[in-house]
């Protein structure tokens, strides 16, 4: 008892001492926590502008630059502030702001503790620093510190927030926040603000144009309605409206009433002076997503890809084009236009007049459309990889092609006609649809789709919902991609098979000099061989390729230059697009209507459209850029052909040059050329008992072939179609027969091949093979030595090879006898000699 009353004096000694010691690490650790913030914020206070400079901070602008220094656009260059007295504020306004910005705004010290909190928690989950300030930290942000986001601004600006809110009231703060915030564009305060988008003093603003307001500072350019995205301005201002009615200063029915106000409120077009605006704000928001929009805000210098006389080039020419479509429909056009060795953006006109008030602002270059025929180039690369070759035939004939989403796809040419046998050069350059379908059924659609994204259709992506979503009419332009991508994807088949990503910022640095981003040397991805790319290319740029469709004189041929070129034009006239290339640039142009609708049927490839506007820029700028095609890869050589089905020459027929990847050139005449027996009994292929006979006569024949790669039930459709169209054809070549003779059809004939009759052999095993012909098959054959049967062999056999024994010298007689299905029989019967000399026939002498 003693013992454990011991023990529990000595357990509540060490609990004394280990809270007196907690106590003492506590106090330790509080005041070396406050001398730690004590020195923290002393050290960066040290340095600090003075709050009274709040309305006097200088201002900076960004400004874009062409590649050669060129000014493009200044944004936020002229802060062109009307001062606004806290009196003539209207109330809704400040109600507005506070709500959405910081609605403790009156209650606070300058720093939200919250806003903190939060912000600590955004560190730690998402290793960023974001949020959390109050009006104070923002008016002390955009006058005297910048947007970057770090743990040492966010100090600076708390302390200043602390001073200022020691040195002015909070309504002179709110001023001075309104006074100086970003609206977007140039706009900074809300004076200016007012009078640019609503054309009214601040004190006139109602409900709806404040809630408009208070929502544009947190991101300017995002949710301005003049340069922002998709209308986001609207969805901003009612959250604005339902942040009001949540802290009580508008009703149910006026936030009702307000929203359908936001949803019906217009805007006048904005006056802007710059140059390339759709390329400008495609720049902006890449610089946004990498960097936010505070970059911006504070002003930077960002010198860019493009060049703007060819960027003005294309303006003027695209503008000028569209003019003269209006009879076809066709209201609009995009251009982009790439370095071919770099990827670079060189210019990109988004639409034919950026002011226009209907659709100039969205950048129909970035949209997504159907590139109709401008995509074969990838299922012919694909094909070329595989050992196909510009020489290659196939049939354009009409074929049906099987369970293509759930129907019978049976594709149809621009033209409607059918051409029967044609080489790939041709099939490409004059972009017949069923050779192409056919090459992709061949190539797989999954291959496809592989190749597209990685030339950079982000959107044809082999995903399985891709997959289950496309069938064969993919390689007509059945996806969707963009004007960019698209002309990015050509530009691989530029530079030799190599992808390079469309650049656009060369470099970006601030007013003082400091480089924040420079480019680098773009990553570079081989996609196929220059041996591939070189095909494509001279396929593409050869003018007498598509001279059977284009003719010798269309939009696509550029007088004495060597230019790559393809077209596509989706079957119900929506888009229409020209994609063509030389060593040094890239130019895609697509024309259609913003809204899809579909454009006058004859809207026609190589001579409205599209290919004016292409030929037009591209004439204009190879006189700066050289033209031609990447030069011939070694691994390539030129071979004669036959000019009709792709082989070796034959006879007399015409004959050309094509080019071949090394060990894909043809070796023999064309397997379709066939010399064929002609049954005399009833004029179709003989059978094996006829040509057994010689009953037959010879026949030069065309006999095309295809197998059909997408048939699910064993029917060949491909040949189905080749054999009908063959039936009309006036060449006599073509009109050979397909089905074998059933004429002596009862007949079995039987040969021995060996032995030779009258052969000497050993005792012992002798091989005994025999061929058996019979158009019915065959039951049964028997073999028989000296009359007596030693084998018998059910089924239907035709070529026997069976040993019969023989025991002693003599001579032997072997028969081989066999019966088909019909009952009819058939043999044949040789001597052997085992161990005895033959005794020799005598000759017959002269009486």
């Amino acid at each position: 008892m003693y013992e454990s009353r011991r023990l529990r004096i000595q357990q509540q000694y060490f609990r004394q001492q280990l809270i007196v010691k907690g106590l003492i690490f506590l106090t330790g650790l509080i005041v070396v926590g406050f001398i730690f913030s004590f020195l923290l914020f002393a050290w960066y206070a040290r340095d600090l502008p003075s709050p009274t400079k709040l309305s006097q901070a200088p201002t900076a602008s960004t400004v874009f630059y062409d590649r050669d220094g060129n000014i493009l656009y200044e944004m936020y260059k002229d802060k062109n502030r009307m001062p606004v007295a806290f009196a003539d504020l209207p109330t809704y306004l400040k109600q507005a702001t506070i709500s959405i910005e910081d609605k403790n705004f009156y209650h606070h010290g300058g720093v939200s503790e919250m806003g903190i909190i939060r912000s600590v928690i955004d560190l730690i989950i998402k290793h960023r620093l974001e949020g959390g300030s109050t009006i104070t930290q923002q008016l002390i942000k955009n006058v005297l510190l910048n947007s970057n986001r770090s743990i040492s601004r966010k100090i600076k600006e708390a302390i200043l927030a602390f001073e200022a809110e020691k040195k002015y009231t909070k309504d002179e703060i709110l001023t001075m926040y309104l006074n100086e915030a970003p609206y977007g564009g140039t706009i900074w305060g809300v004076g200016s603000a007012a009078m640019t988008y609503f054309g009214k003093p601040v004190k006139d603003l109602n409900l709806v144009e404040c809630a408009i307001l208070a929502g544009l500072p947190q991101d300017p350019s995002y949710y301005s309605p003049y340069i922002g995205k998709n209308d986001a301005w609207k969805g901003r201002a009612q959250d604005v409206l339902r942040r009001m009615r949540e802290d009580g200063y508008i009703t149910d029915k006026q936030e009702k009433k307000a929203d359908a106000d936001v949803e019906a409120y217009g805007f006048a077009p904005p006056k802007m002076a710059i140059n390339a605006p759709h390329f400008v704000f495609y720049v902006k928001d890449l610089v946004d997503k990498d960097y936010g929009p505070q970059l911006i805000e504070q002003g930077v210098k960002i010198k860019t890809t493009l060049s703007l006389p060819v960027e003005q080039t294309v303006e003027k020419i695209v503008k000028d084009e569209i003019e003269k479509l209006k009879g076809y429909n066709a209201t609009n056009a995009a251009v982009v236009v790439l370095d071919s060795q770099t990827g670079e953006i060189l210019a990109m006109d988004g639409s034919y007049d950026y002011n226009d008030p209907k659709f100039g602002k969205f950048n129909a270059a970035l949209g997504l459309r159907q590139p109709g025929s401008a995509v074969k180039p990838i299922t012919y690369s694909l094909a070329f990889e595989k050992g196909y070759t510009p020489a290659t035939v196939l049939m354009d004939v009409k074929t049906d092609f099987p369970d293509q989403g759930g129907k019978n796809y049976s594709p149809v040419n621009y033209d409607g006609k059918f051409r029967g046998p044609v080489q790939l050069r041709f099939a490409l350059g004059n972009s017949i649809n069923i050779p192409a379908v056919k090459l992709l059924a061949m190539v797989g659609i999954k291959n496809f789709l592989q190749r597209a994204y990685d030339m950079g259709l982000t959107q044809l992506a082999p995903t399985q919902d891709n997959l289950n979503r496309f069938g064969l009419s993919v390689t007509l332009g059945g996806g969707e991609t963009t004007l960019l991508d698209l002309t990015s994807a050509y530009e691989v088949f530029a530079d030799g098979g190599v992808k390079k990503q469309p650049s656009s910022i060369l470099d970006i640095s601030d007013f003082k000099g400091n480089t924040i981003y420079k480019q680098v040397k773009m990553d570079e991805k081989r996609i196929t061989s220059p041996e591939v790319a070189f095909l494509i290319s001279h396929i593409l740029s050869d003018n007498n390729a598509r001279m059977a469709e284009f003719g010798p004189n269309s939009y696509l041929n550029i007088p004495g230059k060597t230019v790559a070129v393809k077209t596509g034009t989706t079957d119900d006239k929506r888009d229409n697009w020209t994609v063509g290339y030389t060593n040094s640039i890239t130019v895609g142009v697509w024309v259609g209507n913003n809204d899809n609708s579909p454009m006058n049927p004859k809207i026609a490839s190589g001579i409205t459209g599209a290919s004016p506007i292409w030929y037009d820029i591209m004439r204009e700028l190879l006189k700066k850029y050289d033209d031609g095609i990447i030069a011939k890869p070694n691994d390539v050589k030129a071979v004669t052909i036959d000019s009709y089905l792709g082989g070796l020459p034959k006879d007399n027929q015409p004959t050309r040059t094509e080019y071949f990847i090394v060990g894909t050139e043809p070796k023999t005449i064309s397997p379709f050329y066939k010399t064929l027996k002609i049954a005399r009994a009833d004029g179709k292929l003989a059978n094996d008992v006829q040509i057994k006979r010689g009953d037959y006569d010879q026949k030069d024949c065309i006999v095309i072939t295809e197998d059909d790669p997408v048939s699910t039930d064993g029917i060949n459709r491909w040949q189905q179609a080749i054999n009908d169209w063959a039936k009309n054809q006036p060449d006599d070549r073509l009109k050979c027969p397909t089905d074998t003779s059933s004429a002596s059809s009862d007949s079995v004939i039987v040969q021995i091949k060996s032995p030779g009759d009258q052969a000497m052999v050993g005792t012992g095993n002798v091989d005994v093979q025999a061929k058996v012909y019979s158009v019915v098959d065959i039951k049964n054959v028997k073999i028989y030595l000296n009359d007596n049967q030693v084998q018998s062999i059910d089924g239907n056999n035709r070529d026997i090879d069976q040993n019969v024994s023989i025991g002693s010298d003599g001579v032997y007689r072997i028969k081989v006898a066999a019966t088909n299905n019909n009952g009819q029989t058939g043999d044949s019967t040789i001597n052997l000699y085992v161990g005895v000399t033959p005794t020799p026939t005598p000759t017959p002498t002269s009486p």
